[in-house]
């Protein structure tokens, strides 16, 4: 979230879109409901009407993986109509730059695409620049090869028919949402986006995202009291691991992990440190070899930043293709992986096309499955079709802790950092994952001092003590760690420290191994003032009151800053736009920014607000994505229909694929579409709450919806046994048949969706059924790998 949960309060408009939030964020929904009570109006843009859709003012159904279209056609309502915030998208995006003559667009492919590869040349998408390496602006936004012009020239062709058309949302609907959030373009309103699985779970997951993000910008909602794109994320701690490097192409702080063409730490920051050479961008990446050689530093702290840097894996590609959860499955499958850690995961249920994923871990010599309950991927060996006689693998379980037996932190959407105190201890003598983790790394160090190994340095010299008091993980001893200590007497910007005191913040981080941070984000967190994140005073200034701030309560990153980029909420002179409800504000040349944290300290109008981009403005056109500059409409890889009124290119043409899997496009034996969902009942893959017996009376079974018009058609009734079938397999599943799914009207023809929850699996309870990952496809995001799960094609029929 660029924002927060309390922020939502000052939304005078709530889209919430790709998600389910009063049904799957409850809390959140308590700062919704206040925003309503202020007069805000929430709409909600869903396939299902559901308990979002009953509290919201204003919903409209849509297909399934249809939402570029309707994000591009409010792209060109705003342009059409200039509802931009025309101070804002001037001054503060990259609305003005000129595009090289290299960049083209026909029939739904970018400049620089190879078939082959399935992969764009990104330089073809480059900025045309100045003498100094600047790029060229035109702040009239007149030139024809400016973003702006550029931007209407891309989505001309979104018009409200045929948006339409291949969304299935009604014409009335769609105008009343480009009216009602367009409307919030103006300095003293904000809008905000709340979205969730239901955008990321797709091919063009990441591009659904820049469509809305370049909205914010156009309306000038990024950065301010009630504005921002929001991510929902699905547990307490979604956003710490991501911060904290649980993806393969990122190293904690989202650094960049190592490729095997970079031999050296000089040749790594080379690639990843921006130049810029315009004196107002702070670049703030600038400081990307700081970060890296601190880094390196906590996890080697007896070597030397360079001589380190040799102990990080590498990655022989930057594709997610390579290396994300679909392709380590496929691998897998195919016998190439000897062992598996699955670490409080279940796999064999989350992941999609299940059955494969179940298949891929008969080929393996051992799997270690840790969780709190039995599950679905360590007895995948006792799970349907499976005969345990044939099977090789060796299966380990390591029963752990839960949450409130282990002390630590966790980090919210908002990127608050809390922590969190042990409750009772764990029976049985069960442990934490960090104890299992300690343990399990220092038996494996022993091993190797004692019996040698392949290039056994990058574990025999890791500082794993540093994690640990007397042999035993200390979380606060972590903690300490992630936020950075000086590793000897220096002196920076005037000030003095000692060895082994700790960084004050990120501003601090020195590149020559003087400094250890296991998270440069987290800089600030613990220090000598103390734990930062375990603070709960509600003390607020005034101007923190106004919006809610609350900056004494937890810590948040980065530098406890509660709203990112917020210089954007101020004009050139540092005044609010809204000054009723002000993020923060100039009191004058000789005071200093009041309210939140800035987003950097400098005085109004010296350096460009965005400064965690290298040119310093919000990117309306984004040349970094892998495919595409600006996001086009295409179709989910299974879908009911041929080709689509934007373009001749179907499919994203660098969508992850694997060849030797069929896909359902137009096919009669799988004719409706299908979504999974979450309830409230139930949470992940129900290893947790399907053992509790009161949420599985609650939730006892897999079902379907289904609209009133599709249970006709095939004769089904309410409470009926189905069948739901697809190209990877079956499940059955009780039929819910409801006027909260209705039928598409979709190119001349009607189309039914039905949806299911993937809570459940074979093991708990014996009669609950089958996960719904059975039924989803292999597909994924080229920039994530994240599978295509909200949009995919099945057949349902009587038990």
């Amino acid at each position: 979230m660029t924002n927060h949960w309390i922020d939502l309060q000052n939304a005078d408009c709530i889209l919430i879109m790709g998600s389910n939030a009063a049904e799957n964020h409850p809390i959140s929904f308590k700062w919704v409901t206040r925003a309503q009570e202020k007069g805000a109006t929430l709409i909600h843009v869903d396939p299902r009407f559901t308990r979002t859709s009953a509290k919201a003012d204003m919903y409209a159904g849509i297909r399934s993986g249809a939402d570029i279209a309707v994000l591009g056609g409010m792209i060109k309502y705003i342009l059409d109509k200039d509802l931009i915030f025309k101070d804002y998208v001037v001054n503060y995006t990259n609305a003005s730059f000129i595009v090289g003559d290299k960049y083209t667009f026909k029939d739904g492919i970018f400049a620089g695409y190879d078939p082959e590869t399935k992969s764009y040349d990104k330089k073809k998408w480059a900025f045309a620049l100045d003498a100094e390496g600047v790029p060229r602006q035109d702040p009239t936004l007149q030139d024809p090869r400016c973003v702006y012009q550029m931007l209407k020239k891309h989505y001309e062709r979104y018009n409200l028919d045929k948006v339409v058309d291949i969304s299935g949302m009604k014409r009335d609907d769609l105008i009343s949402l480009y009216e009602t959030f367009a409307a919030t373009g103006t300095g003293d309103k904000a809008g905000t986006i709340m979205y969730a699985m239901g955008w990321t779970q797709h091919t063009v997951g990441v591009q659904n995202i820049r469509a809305m993000a370049m909205i914010q910008l156009l309306l000038g909602n990024i950065g301010i009291a009630g504005g921002g794109v929001n991510a929902l994320r699905g547990e307490s701690n979604v956003q710490g691991s991501t911060d904290h490097c649980l993806l393969f192409h990122i190293l904690p702080g989202y650094l960049k992990t190592p490729k095997a063409a970079q031999p050296t730490l000089a040749d790594y920051n080379k690639a990843y440190t921006p130049l810029s050479h315009d004196p107002k961008s702070a670049n703030w990446w600038q400081n990307y070899p700081k970060y890296s050689a601190s880094l390196i530093k906590s996890m080697w702290s007896d070597d030397d930043p360079e001589t380190a840097y040799n102990y990080l894996p590498r990655l022989d590609s930057a594709a997610a293709s390579e290396y994300s959860w679909l392709t380590l499955f496929d691998k897998m499958n195919k016998g190439q992986f000897q062992g598996l850690f699955s670490w409080g995961m279940n796999p064999a249920c989350s992941g999609a096309n299940a059955n494969k994923n179940r298949e891929a871990l008969t080929k393996l010599d051992w799997l270690v499955n840790v969780n709190i309950f039995p599950n679905e991927t360590g007895w995948f060996w006792e799970g349907p079709d499976m005969d345990p006689s044939k099977i090789k693998t060796e299966v380990f379980f390591l029963p752990c802790a839960v949450s409130i037996e282990k002390e630590g932190s966790v980090t919210n959407s908002g990127r608050w950092m809390q922590w969190r105190y042990k409750g009772p201890d764990a029976p049985h003598g069960l442990k934490p994952d960090g104890d299992l983790m300690y343990e399990l790394m220092h038996e494996i160090q022993e091993l190797y001092k004692k019996e040698g190994g392949e290039y056994p340095e990058p574990i025999t010299r890791l500082s794993w003590g540093n994690i640990a008091t007397n042999g035993i993980f200390d979380p606060h001893k972590t903690a300490k760690l992630i936020n950075g200590y000086f590793t000897r007497d220096v002196e920076i910007k005037g000030k003095k420290f000692k060895k082994g005191q700790q960084v004050p913040s990120f501003a601090y981080l020195q590149d020559d191994g003087s400094t250890t941070s296991g998270n440069w984000l987290y800089c600030n967190s613990y220090t000598d003032k103390g734990n930062m994140a375990a603070r709960r005073s509600l003390a607020q200034t005034p101007e923190q009151a106004k919006i809610g701030l609350y900056p004494n309560f937890s810590w948040c990153w980065p530098v406890n800053r509660r709203i990112l980029y917020n210089r954007a909420s101020v004009d050139m002179q540092g005044n609010p736009y809204n000054p009723q409800k002000p993020v923060i504000a100039w009191t004058g040349p000789k005071t200093k920014w009041v309210g939140d944290v800035p987003d950097g300290g400098w005085a109004p109008g010296t350096k460009h607000a965005f400064i965690m981009r290298k040119h310093g403005f919000g990117q309306l056109y984004g040349p970094g994505r892998a495919d595409g500059p600006l996001p086009e409409y295409y179709e989910p890889l299974e879908c009911p229909v041929k080709d689509h009124p934007f373009s001749g290119t179907l499919h994203n043409p660098t969508a992850i694929t694997y060849d030797n899997e069929e896909k359902a496009v137009c096919d009669p034996k799988f004719p409706f579409i299908g979504t999974t969902y979450r309830v409230t009942e139930h949470w992940q893959t129900g290893v947790m709450t399907r053992n509790q017996p009161w949420l599985t009376e609650a939730e006892p079974q897999v079902f379907v919806e289904m609209s009133e018009e599709l249970a006709e058609l095939r004769g089904i009734e309410n409470g009926a046994k189905v069948w739901v079938d697809s190209l990877r397999g079956s499940i059955w599943a009780k039929a819910i048949v409801t006027k909260r799914l209705k039928p598409f009207m979709v190119q001349g023809s009607v189309v039914h969706q039905v949806g299911l929850p993937w809570h459940f699996g074979w093991t708990w309870p014996k009669n609950g059924g089958d996960t719904s990952n059975i039924l989803t496809p292999s597909v994924g995001d080229p920039n994530t790998g994240i599978p295509e799960t909200k949009a995919f094609m099945v057949n349902v029929r009587k038990a």
